[in-house]
């Protein structure tokens, strides 16, 4: 399949709809396995079809998911997100605030991003809002993860 077909299949779902949906229920599609504590993709169609739209649109970004904790459409918006900042923002200006800044205004604040070549790391985050993943052509390796928010009010 070549560039031009790959497109067409991802432009025939609605970006608009499904992000409209996701800043409504950012964890609509995404339930813990008590058995497992992993992340497990719920939606309408099945999990499978979610992966293979995901296989398809990695492939056309060039980007390989290492480990996620997070549904198909985050991570389908991380990705996008990220292919567009890493071709328009000069390689010594790039961060993970650009992605960081995104996602808060998507799905709620407390969102981190490392952006990297060789980076380790140790993060505690919320449940089904953990993404790691590389940008082959770029070399460029981000961590994405979300944290809790706690209100503190004065006395």
């Amino acid at each position: 399949m070549d560039f031009e077909g790959r497109n067409q299949i991802l432009t025939r779902f609605s970006e608009q709809h499904r992000q409209e949906e996701a800043v409504q229920n950012p964890q609509k599609h995404c339930r813990r396995d008590d058995a497992s504590s992993a992340a497990v993709l719920w939606s309408s169609s099945s999990a499978g079809e979610d992966q293979i739209k995901l296989a398809a649109i990695s492939i056309s970004f060039n980007a390989r998911l290492k480990a996620s904790d997070m549904s198909a459409l985050m991570q389908e918006h991380a990705v996008r997100v990220a292919r567009s900042i890493a071709d328009s923002v000069p390689r010594r200006n790039l961060n993970g605030s650009l992605l960081a800044r995104e996602f808060d205004a998507a799905y709620g604040p407390a969102w981190h991003c490392v952006v990297g070549k060789s980076f380790g790391s140790f993060v505690t985050h919320s449940p089904c809002g953990f993404l790691y993943f590389s940008l082959e052509d770029s070399l460029l390796s981000v961590l994405l993860f979300k944290t809790e928010v706690h209100v503190v009010r004065k006395p």
